[in-house]
C-alpha cells in the first residue's frame, strides 16, 4: 500500500510538473542551461586554459622529422627522439618535452654540412686592433688589396652557426683553462680565439718560451681565464727534423708521450687538439724501443709505411692516454677539475696551385660553390680517423669510469677546403711585389690562414660545442 502511494504521489507531481504554463517552463529551462554552458565554456575552451602556445606540426616525409616551435622558433629535430608526455602533463609537459626536442636536435647538429654565403657584418677585431696576430697571418698590413675574403659565412644546411659571442665565450672560460696543442694550424686557431676574446676584454701575454711564440699563455684578468698554446705536431713524442744540420727526417715515437703538455693535463679544463699537416713530412716511426717503419725514407733499410696508420695511431693512443690520466687524477682527487672537454680539430686542406716549394699559389678571391672543390684522398682519410677516433674515444670514456670526461671533433675540413681565398698566399710578407712588378713569382703561404679570416669560423664552431 505505501509503495503504491509513492508511485501515484510521483506520478501526480511529474503530471503537474508539465501542466505548468509554457512561460514558467522556459523560464525554468533557461536557469538550467546557463551554468551547464559556462562549465563547457570552462572546460572546453583553450584560451582559458592554455598559458603559451606551442605549436608542433609533423610532416609527413621519409625521415619521419617533426618541427617543434616554441615561441614561434622552429627547429627541426627526429620523430623518434622527440619525447612524447604522459597523457596528465597537459600543455606544460607537452612545452618540456618540446623544448627537450629542441636541445637535442642542437647537440646533434652537423656544423661540416653546409656552404658560404655573403656576410656584410665586418670582423670582430683587424690588423691593427690585435697584436697576437702572427706577422705572417696578418694580410690586412702586408697590403693585401682584396678584402671579400672578409665577408663570408657559413651556414650550415640543417641548423644555425650563431655568429662568435666573446662576452659567452668569456663567460664559460671564467675561472677555467683552455689549452690549444698541436701544430702551426692550432696556433694559427689559436691566435684567431685570442684576437676574437680580446675585442672585449684585453688579454696579458703572461709566459712564452721557444722559437717563433710556440709555447705561449695568455690570462684574461678580469675574468679569471687562460688561454695556452702548446707546440706539439705528432701529440706523441718526437724529435723533429733539423734540415740545416742535415736530418731531414722526424723521428716519432708511438709509445711515449710529449710530457711538455701531457704532464699539465689535471690543470687543463679544455683541450683543443690540431695536428695533421707534419705527418706528410719524411719521418721514421718508433714504437716499444724498435723502427717500426718509416715514411718516404728511400736512404734507409726501413720498411715504407703510409703516415695514414702512423697518423691513426698516434690520435688513438693520445686520446686513450688522456682518459687514462683523467680517471687517474679523478681517483686522487689532484684534478683540477673533474669535468673536461676535449675537441680535436679536423684537417685544414691547403690550396697549393702547383707544388708549394716551386712557387706554388693561391690566388682565389672567392671561395669553391659546394661540389666545385672536394676533399682529396689524403685530407678525406684524415678527416675520418680523427671523425672516428673521437667517437670511440668519447664511447669509451662515458662507459669506462671517465666521469666528466667529454670528446668531441670540429668537424672543419670541408669548409676549409672550400675557402682557397682565405690564405695569406704572397701576403705572408709585406708588400711582396715591390720592385718585381704585379707577376713576379714569390712564395706563397696557401695552408695558414689569414687573420681575421675563414678561421674565425673554427672558433665559432668551438664556443657551441664546447657549451652545449
Amino acid at each position: 500500500m505505501v509503495t503504491t502511494n509513492f508511485v501515484q504521489n510521483h506520478h501526480l507531481q511529474n503530471s503537474q510538473f508539465f501542466l505548468l504554463p509554457k512561460r514558467q517552463l522556459v523560464t525554468y529551462a533557461l536557469y538550467a542551461l546557463i551554468p551547464l554552458a559556462l562549465l563547457h565554456y570552462l572546460l572546453f575552451n583553450p584560451v582559458a586554459t592554455a598559458k603559451k602556445p606551442v605549436v608542433v606540426v609533423v610532416q609527413a616525409t621519409d625521415d619521419a622529422s617533426v618541427i617543434a616551435s616554441s615561441h614561434h622558433e622552429h627547429v627541426k629535430v627526429n620523430a623518434k627522439q622527440l619525447p612524447v608526455p604522459p597523457s596528465d602533463q597537459g600543455d606544460e609537459g607537452f612545452k618540456k618535452n618540446a623544448i627537450a626536442g629542441e636541445v637535442a636536435a642542437a647537440a646533434a647538429c652537423d656544423y661540416s654540412d653546409g656552404e658560404w654565403v655573403p656576410d656584410a657584418r665586418p670582423p670582430l677585431y683587424n690588423g691593427t686592433s690585435c697584436a697576437t696576430i702572427k706577422d705572417g697571418q696578418n694580410c690586412m698590413a702586408h697590403g693585401r688589396p682584396d678584402t671579400g675574403y672578409l665577408h663570408w659565412r657559413w651556414r650550415p644546411r640543417r641548423c644555425d652557426l650563431p655568429a662568435f659571442s666573446p662576452e659567452a665565450f668569456l663567460g664559460w672560460l671564467r675561472g677555467k683553462h683552455l689549452a690549444f696543442v698541436g701544430d702551426s694550424l692550432a696556433r694559427n686557431q689559436a691566435e684567431s680565439l685570442v684576437c676574437l676574446l680580446a675585442s672585449r676584454s684585453t688579454p696579458e701575454l703572461v709566459h712564452r718560451d721557444g722559437e717563433e711564440n710556440r709555447f705561449r699563455r695568455w690570462a684574461f684578468r678580469e675574468h679569471d681565464a687562460t688561454v695556452s698554446i702548446f707546440w706539439s705536431p705528432f701529440l706523441v713524442k718526437a724529435a723533429e727534423k733539423a734540415e740545416r744540420a742535415g736530418v731531414r727526417h722526424n723521428n716519432v715515437f708511438l709509445d711515449a708521450f710529449d710530457e711538455r703538455w701531457m704532464s699539465g693535463l689535471g690543470g687543463l679544463d679544455a683541450v683543443v687538439l690540431s695536428i695533421g699537416h707534419w705527418f706528410l713530412i719524411p719521418g721514421i716511426y718508433h714504437d716499444a724501443g724498435e723502427v717500426v717503419g718509416c715514411h718516404d725514407c728511400a736512404e734507409f733499410n726501413h720498411t715504407e709505411t703510409p703516415f695514414f696508420a702512423v697518423f691513426r695511431q698516434a690520435v688513438h693512443r693520445t686520446l686513450a692516454e688522456i682518459t687514462r690520466r683523467h680517471v687517474l687524477a679523478a681517483g686522487a682527487g689532484t684534478s683540477k677539475s673533474k669535468s673536461k672537454v676535449v675537441a680535436f680539430t679536423t684537417f685544414s686542406p691547403a690550396h697549393f696551385e702547383g707544388e708549394w716549394d716551386k712557387a706554388g699559389a693561391c690566388n682565389k678571391t672567392r671561395p669553391y660553390k659546394n661540389g666545385e672543390k672536394e676533399a682529396g684522398y689524403t685530407e678525406a682519410e684524415m678527416r675520418k680517423t680523427v671523425v672516428e677516433e673521437v667517437a670511440a674515444a668519447d664511447a669509451a670514456a662515458a662507459g669506462g669510469g671517465g666521469a666528466g670526461l667529454r670528446f668531441a671533433a670540429l668537424d672543419v675540413t670541408t669548409l676549409a677546403n672550400l675557402r682557397p681565398d682565405g690564405h695569406p698566399g704572397p701576403y705572408m710578407r709585406g708588400d711582396p711585389f715591390a720592385g718585381g712588378g704585379g707577376g713576379a713569382r714569390v712564395q706563397n703561404d696557401c695552408v695558414h690562414w689569414c687573420l681575421p679570416g675563414a678561421i674565425d669560423t673554427f672558433n665559432e664552431i668551438l664556443l657551441q660545442t664546447i657549451t652545449r
